[in-house]
């Protein structure tokens, strides 16, 4: 470590990995530490003595379980959108050419019916994204499918630079509310395109300029339309190839990466500015500092709230999801009378993740009482019989500056969200930090074609 290096990253999680892999490509020198001695941190993909060290210190995983080379289990649960920013950078940077990937099966949405105990029967429905979808989809009457197919194609025909698309309405004027009422969409409707299609976790957004939700909603039908079952694709081997990818491409332009390193404080000159990262007796030189919130000094963080996620495994796919060998699952915030959503997602041994005919599901949701387990039971309704649960409650940091002032940029914790968009934005935003430009994600016809 006497090197003097101009990043030196902490932590290996997929944030940390993929600014490591663009700055390493921009020409930069970097030095990539971490504690643990696996890639991904909170986005790793653990095999199953890893995950019981982790739970159940002194227990062993069951032999029927096999073998750990069945297992890539992931700590958190995410998805990724088929045309969304992470499939952009996945191409962008080539990235893609280390992963193989299988389309997550369906997506369905959990709506309450009056007069019924919460149960997975005839409460779990797909999420229509397209107008054939909507004729079969029991979330709407007759009439009531006639207007959601003119929102669809409305949506479909959006462009914010062609006036004659967007029905008289101003992407940042008009309020999201206003374009729902227009089609004349009813409350139950709008909570499903709010949630599961638009995948907000609030109905804050209900007041926002509707230019945001959609483009959401767009990006939802365009990720959708490529596959067919579901806007999302899946890494085979689990999610932790997504920083071991990234890792990849840094060490192939001479990044240097230390795992199992210990790090006891960054070092400051005169001005205020990091100059170097202490482990032990060694300080390695640098200029400036990435590190997620368990890396950095109190004062670089606050929390913004706790998140609940439970590992479970499953010895058959969720009911009532077409015997699906993967899915999504969002219980949306009124369905529970929460202030936040549920999220489920579920992988299986087709993904090379678990052993023959076990399915991983993970359910995560933000945390809104003194019991939290409490707050999940009615996910873990939906799931049948669960043969093994893991369940964990972690704090959630923001960063509290920008990292100009003394050169230590700071990403903010895994939210419970299913899918990758919220943690892209987070990697865009601390990359304009940095560079001082916005990332190029335009690809060309030639990048555009390469296998995703």
């Amino acid at each position: 470590m006497d090197e003097e290096y101009d990043v030196i990253v902490c932590g290996t999680g997929l944030k940390e990995c993929i600014l490591s892999g663009l700055l390493s490509t921009s020409g930069k020198k970097v030095l990539h530490i971490d504690r643990n001695d696996y890639y991904g941190g909170e986005s790793a993909s653990v095999n199953l003595t890893t995950l019981w060290s982790k739970f159940r210190p002194g227990e062993t995983p069951p032999s029927a379980y096999g073998p750990n080379r069945d297992w890539n289990i992931d700590l958190i649960p995410k998805l990724v959108m088929a045309s969304g920013k992470l499939v952009k950078i996945l191409l962008k940077t080539k990235v893609s050419r280390y992963l193989e990937w299988k389309s997550v099966d369906g997506s369905y949405v959990y709506q309450y019916q009056e007069g019924g105990m919460f149960s997975s029967e005839k409460h779990i429905h797909q999420v229509p994204a397209s107008p054939s979808t909507a004729l079969n989809s029991p979330l709407m009457g007759l009439l009531e499918k006639n207007r959601f197919k003119n929102f669809v194609s409305f949506v479909v025909n959006w462009d914010e630079s062609d006036p004659s698309t967007l029905n008289g309405f101003d992407p940042s004027r008009h309020a999201m509310i206003q374009v729902y009422q227009k089609f004349g969409l009813a409350e139950t409707t709008i909570d499903f395109i709010g949630h599961a299609v638009a995948l907000h976790t609030s109905d804050a957004y209900l007041r926002q300029p509707c230019g945001i939700t959609i483009n959401k909603c767009k990006l939802y039908v365009d990720s959708f339309m490529q596959y067919g079952g579901s806007p999302f694709i899946y890494p085979i081997y689990g999610l932790g190839g997504l920083p071991e990818g990234f890792s990849r491409l840094a060490a192939i332009h001479n990044g240097t990466y230390m795992l199992h390193k210990d790090i006891d404080g960054f070092v400051y000159g005169d001005d205020g500015k990091v100059c170097g990262v202490k482990s032990g007796e060694e300080v390695a030189k640098c200029k400036m500092v990435i590190c997620d919130p368990s890396y950095c000094a109190p004062e670089k963080r606050r929390a913004i709230g706790r998140v609940i996620r439970c590992i479970c495994i499953l010895g058959a796919p969720i009911p009532n999801t077409n015997n699906n060998q993967s899915c999504q699952i969002i219980i949306p915030q009124k369905q529970l009378k929460r202030q936040s959503d549920i999220f489920v997602s579920m992988v299986s041994y087709a993904h090379c993740v678990a052993h023959k005919d076990k399915y991983i599901a993970i359910v995560s949701a933000m945390v809104e009482t003194e019991n939290p387990e409490q707050e999940i039971v009615p996910a873990l309704r939906l799931l049948g019989r669960i043969e093994e649960q893991f369940v964990s409650v972690s704090e959630l940091f923001a960063p509290t500056d920008d990292g100009s002032g003394d050169g230590v940029f700071v990403t903010e914790s895994y939210d419970p969200v299913s899918h990758f968009e919220s943690a892209t934005d987070d990697v865009l935003r601390l990359w304009r930090q940095i560079s001082g430009e916005e990332l190029n994600l335009n690809l060309t016809p030639e990048e555009m074609a390469e296998d995703q």
